[in-house]
Formats: C-alpha cells, structure tokens, sequence
C-alpha cells in the first residue's frame, strides 16, 4: 500500500509540474486524492503513528506508584484521531514503552477518524454520551476550551503540583506562552507536545525565477504585495498567494496582523500557581495568567473587514485564486508542485512538504508579514483526561510519560508538526525535510510575545462552521463587509447561549 502511494504521487506530482495548461479544478483533484489525510495540521498524529515504528521511545523515570491507582482497571484506552493502522502503530512503540515500563498496564488506541479536528470532536463527543469509556484523547487548541467548558476534561493542576519535580525538566524545556495556551480558568488541562505558528512558506524556485529575494524577518503588507506583483497574474503555472478556509492560518493571519480578531480577546483570572512554580524567573512567564477569555464577538469590526477584503482584492487582481476548503491537504500538494509562491504554514508543512516530494532547499519560510503589527496566531496540541476515567493516576502516569524527549520524538517523527521542547528544535531534525530557517518556528514565541491561539471557545464547533459558511460566502460575493455582519450575527447568538 506505501509503495503504490508513492508511486502514485510521483507521478501525479510529475503530471501536475510539467502540465502548464492543467486546470486549477483538475489539479486540486488530483491533489485531494493523493494526500487526503496525510499532511494537514489536524491528520498529523495519524501520521505520527504511522512513521513512528522506528523511534524506540522509552520512559524511564516516570514510574507508575500502583499505591496511588484506582483499583477499578489497569487499561487504559486512549482516543486517536487517526485510522486502525495509525494506532496499531502507536500501540506498538509509545504504548509498547509505557507497559514495559509499567508491569501489568495495558495501553489501548481508539481510533476515530475525522477529516479534521471539528470531526473528530464531535464524534468523540457521541461515544463519551453513549457511554464508550475513554480515559484520554488527543487534542489541540481548537477543542482545549470544549471539552474543558462542558466539563468533560479533567484539571490537571493537582496532579502536576504532585509530580513537579519530575516534571520541572518539561517545563523549563517549553515556552510558557505554549502553557499559557494549555489553560482555561486557570487550569492546566493538557501538557503540550507539539505546536505550530501561522508562518509563512515561500517556494524558492518561483522566487528565484522571478529575482525575489528571502524577505526581510521585518517585511510588511506592502513587501509581500510587490512580491505578489513581481510573481504576477494570468500565470498559467502558479498564483503569488493562496490559502484554505479554516480558522487556523487562513485569512485569520492577516487579521491577527491587523491587530484584529473574531472575538475580543481577555486572560482568565488565576494561573499563579504554575508560573510561580515552574516559570518564577522567566521573562517570558511575566504576564501571564489562566488561559485566554474569548469575549464578546467582533467580527465585523473595520480591521477584521479589512483583513478579509484583502484576500477579495488579491483573487481579483489575479494574486491568488479561490481559496481551497478542507483540512489543507490540496494545498500542500499544490504548492509542492511549484503551483504557489506563498501561503501560511505551521511547523507541520515541513514533513509534509517532504513527504510530497520536495527536497530540503526547495521551499523555505519566514515569519508572517507586519501589517497594524507582526501579530502570530498559535495552535497547540496534547492528550487532555477525561474525569470519567477509570483510572485518573494511571493516566496522568501516561500523559506525563508523552512529555519526555523520545515520546514526542515519536509523535512528530518526520517533522508531521513542532515539538514543544525547545531542546528538540536542532539542526539536524530539520536537516532531511528543510527549511532552511527552521528556526522560524520556536523564535516567532520568543520574538513575538503578542502571539496568540486562534479563537476556539466553548462554541468552537460551530462557530467554525459560521466561519466556513461567511467566508465562502465573501469570496463568492465579493463583499467582506455584508458577510461579516452575517457573522457576527451568527457568533453574537453562540455567545449568548454560552
């Protein structure tokens, strides 16, 4: 089955380079079909499972005390977005390490696949209601404030109080804004392991061709549009710019930068506990407090206007074409067929840009554009407990065994997304899949201390679908502003009712 995948892309990707009058409709297509599933930010941990057959994982050091475990099961069954193969893997290396360092432990992946995370949410959502057992799951910032909202995650402030000696390693290791992300009323509810920037990816080949230079850390709104002018319009090839609908580094990084939002932005109370404990003496903790408080909507405010009229006017002055929908898996493969000159991108694209077949120097990134200001947006990742657990001690033993070196080795293996260890960002995990600047990622926390979770709160679902719907109904129409209003109709209601 790998060998005839491989295959396939090799040659489609060949078909898609050298077809100049192939079009868009065809292209994405043949695009779906290859790597549905494969390389988006929301499929990354299926993949993980995949690739990680050869990592070795152990954990020593983060013994199980049966003492302090709950009698009722020595199981555990860990929900995966993912497919059967995806967790037969992970079962193999990951759980494989956690029972040899636990005797009598067994270790469970439950596959649920979704084509993204608003998928898998929800269909975790109806097992946990028909009453499956689950004791963790995989999640990232886009359900952190769902389950954590409803009341479905457990708080893992007591636990991690308990164990910080055997876990100031991991925290001294990772960003506190990576923390600070991790939290919803001033609790911790997942220890991150990976994460990823809205960044921007550029295409050396086209830049070369066209004498366009790497852009300045610095660049603005103005330098990336003389960009787009220099790669210029009716290119039968390539567009200067594209991008997908979705709320993860979509047009949501323009309006970050436009010092803009969907919702007004506040912390919530409380969070002293773990900067004081593990961050006291680290600049970067100063200021930070339980997690980000999504308020009242603003999605028709005339920055959040503006950053979306933006993306109509590229498409009209033939810049970019219509957005791509989905979890971003077309667009990665057309932008690996030399079809795109920019687009945003986490960490993730670096693995699946190499998986689709570019080489290390053939794409690279740099940080997102200043416009108002060189705003970021973030999106993290890790396993929340759920408080119907069988066994909350046993868990948090496997939680916490995913925040070593090794584990998250396993879980990013290939570069499928950023590790948030600091020390795990090195030269030679990037040297095989590129970019050059790697460093672009863990730098935009530290030189960017403004950056910030996308906007997911309690009502995440549907609100990104509202977000879908308005913005697809924008670029049909061509006017930012009416289907705006129409969102924040649409989010003033969810906002009510939560």
């Amino acid at each position: 089955m790998v060998d005839l995948a491989a295959g396939l892309e090799h040659q489609a990707t060949a078909q898609m380079s050298c077809n100049s009058f192939m079009s868009r409709k065809a292209m994405v297509k043949m695009s779906d079909a290859l790597v549905k599933a494969r390389y988006s930010r929301r499929a990354f941990l299926s993949r993980a499972g995949v690739a990680a057959g050869a990592a070795g994982a152990t954990y020593a050091g983060f013994g199980y005390r049966p003492g302090k475990a709950s009698a009722a099961s020595n199981t555990l069954t860990i929900g995966l977005n993912g497919t059967t193969q995806a967790a037969a893997a992970l079962k193999q290396t990951v759980g494989a390490a956690f029972e040899k360092a636990h005797p009598g432990v067994t270790v469970n992946f439950m596959p649920v696949q979704g084509t993204d995370w608003n998928e898998y949410f929800a269909k975790i959502l109806t097992l946990i209601a028909s009453g499956t057992p689950i004791d963790a799951t995989n999640i990232a910032t886009e359900g952190l404030q769902l389950f954590a909202g409803q009341g479905l995650a457990e708080p893992l402030d007591d636990y991690v109080r308990r164990d910080r000696s055997e876990l100031k390693g991991y925290f001294q290791d990772v960003h506190p804004l990576l923390i600070e992300s991790a939290m919803y009323q001033g609790s911790l509810f997942i220890l991150p392991t990976d994460f990823n920037c809205g960044n921007m990816y550029y295409d050396t080949a086209i830049f070369e061709k066209h004498g366009i230079s790497r852009p300045d850390s610095t660049w603005t709104l103005s330098d990336f549009e003389a960009i787009s002018r220099k790669i210029g319009k009716g290119n039968s090839n390539s567009v200067a710019w594209d991008w997908v609908v979705r709320l993860w580094g979509s047009w949501t990084s323009w309006m970050y930068a436009n010092d803009a939002n969907l919702l007004t932005e506040g912390r919530w109370s409380g969070g002293g506990w773990m900067w004081d404990t593990f961050y006291k003496n680290n600049p970067a903790a100063k200021g930070r407090k339980g997690g980000w408080n999504w308020g009242a909507p603003t999605a028709n405010d005339p920055k959040v206007v503006e950053a979306l009229q933006l993306m109509i006017d590229l498409k009209k002055q033939g810049y970019s074409s219509s957005p791509d929908l989905g979890g971003g898996t077309t667009l990665q493969g057309l932008f690996a067929s030399n079809h795109i000159g920019m687009t945003i991108g986490g960490g993730f694209w670096a693995g699946g840009l190499h998986n689709a077949g570019m080489k290390s120097g053939q794409f690279d990134v740099q940080f997102f554009p200043k416009w108002a200001t060189q705003k970021h947006l973030l999106g993290d990742a890790g396993y929340a407990m759920f408080k119907k657990s069988a066994n909350k001690d046993l868990t948090f033993e496997f939680l916490k065994s995913l925040t070593s070196a090794s584990a998250i080795g396993s879980l990013v293996n290939g570069n499928v997304s950023t590790p948030t260890r600091r020390s795990m960002m090195t030269a030679s995990r990037y040297g095989a899949t590129g970019p050059k600047h790697w460093q672009v990622f863990y730098d935009t926390l530290d030189k960017f201390p403004n950056t910030t979770p996308i906007p997911a709160p309690s009502y995440y679902q549907a609100m990104n679908n509202s977000f879908i719907t308005r913005t697809t109904q924008a670029m049909a129409s061509g006017q930012a502003k009416k289907a705006l209003d129409a969102l924040q109709s649409d989010l003033e209601k969810l906002h009510k009712g939560h």
